[in-house]
């Protein structure tokens, strides 16, 4: 508080005698929200998301066609949509077991996480955004997922099977460090404090999650989860204080008090609960029901999508997928208008209205996953399929 005050008088006298005052300083004061050294000032404290609203496109991605990057698990490829034309452009082969398509922190890459289940030949993919052509990939341990710390100096590849974070160079991808996770099986999605100061990952085969320190790079503890017993995907509320986590077991959210690390409660969702996404106003969250408890699940189940009201946490509407289906990874369009899912069982990709719920398909490889839409709206990327701020 008190650093706060000194700043906002060393403004208010810089202003008085006419020096220049930089909107992204005065931002940093306003909020009164102090974020580690390098990352991005955060404007509105009672809503991270709020520079992620449809139209807010950064001139990074200006030149990016807008495009649906599907990777197929087992077929070991990408397809690429037309999200104007619902058609498939474009089908590559990329490294074994595509996971995540993860945009960059600077938004200039797309990056395939190829983790090779049980093998030893992991790697990543580049695309470039411009042209949708993939380059040459990079040798790298075990890559299920992969995140970036705010400040955009390191790549975090979320190295499942080893229990272990590798903090690498965010372009060339060598290796800077690593922090062992071994109470965290099954460790694979993450997000953020509101201020950088710590990131909290799902830990899918211990039911229970684990908190970092980004600032020391230790880890602070670890969670375990009242019931259930197979989170997936988190994502923090828009004002940062509580990470909503999906559980597959559990069907439905859990409600996470990101400071003390503990859980404050359970919203009940549909089978399988799996993706979190914010929409683009930053008022709701869309949560994808994979339709089966089994993480080898079969085709035309009883998949849905609920969106929850952040502001009161209830349910305001659940989309069956007519005639079954298993919605998984994906994230919204840039205008907000279409909820983009893999149907990881199904081998079809679904496009949702966001105020209907009506439901299109899209035939694409073998066992979709972790689909990006792109571009997005938003200043950086914090990795996974867009976790933007």
């Amino acid at each position: 508080m008190r650093i706060a005050m000194r700043v906002g008088l060393t403004l208010a006298l810089a202003a008085a005698v006419g020096l220049p005052v930089f909107p992204a300083a005065a931002q940093h004061v306003e909020t009164g929200v102090e974020t580690v050294p390098g990352m991005p000032p955060v404007p509105d404290r009672y809503n991270l998301y709020s520079e992620t609203r449809s139209g807010k496109l950064s001139p990074a991605v200006a030149n990016a066609l807008p495009r649906v990057y599907v990777p197929n698990l087992k077929s070991n490829d990408v397809y690429v949509i037309d999200p104007a034309t619902l058609k498939v452009v474009d089908r590559f082969r990329v490294g074994i077991n595509p996971q995540h398509i993860v945009p960059s922190h600077d938004l200039k890459t797309l990056w395939v996480t190829n983790n090779a289940e049980g093998r030893t030949d992991g790697s990543l993919t580049p695309i470039d955004p411009a042209t949708g052509k993939p380059g040459t990939s990079v040798a790298v341990d075990d890559p299920y997922n992969m995140y970036f710390t705010p400040d955009g100096r390191s790549a975090i590849v979320v190295a499942e099977a080893l229990k272990r974070l590798d903090f690498r160079d965010p372009q060339s991808m060598a290796l800077q460090s690593s922090i062992p996770v071994p109470q965290c099986g099954g460790v694979n999605h993450a997000d953020f404090s509101i201020d950088g100061r710590f990131v909290i990952f799902t830990c899918e085969f211990q039911g229970s999650l684990v908190k970092i320190d980004l600032v020391g790079r230790k880890v602070l503890g670890y969670l375990e989860l009242s019931k259930g017993g197979m989170p997936q995907d988190i994502r923090v509320s828009p004002d940062g204080k509580t990470f909503y986590v999906a559980d597959m077991k559990a069907d439905g959210i859990f409600v996470i008090d990101g400071e003390s690390f503990k859980e404050l409660g359970f919203i009940k969702t549909g089978i399988g609960a799996h993706g979190l996404y914010p929409s683009r106003d930053g008022t709701k969250l869309y949560v994808s029901n994979r339709g089966s408890n089994q993480i080898h699940g079969k085709p035309h189940g009883k998949g849905s999508v609920s969106v929850v009201d952040f502001a009161t946490r209830k349910i305001v509407a659940t989309w069956p997928i007519p005639g079954g289906g298993s919605p998984d990874m994906g994230n919204v369009s840039a205008d907000g208008k279409v909820l983009w899912l893999s149907g990881r069982y199904d081998n079809v990709v679904y496009a949702i209205d966001t105020t209907s719920g009506e439901v299109r398909k899209v035939a694409v490889g073998t066992e979709p996953h972790g689909l990006t839409v792109w571009p997005q709206p938003g200043r950086y990327s914090l990795g996974h399929t867009g976790n933007m701020r």
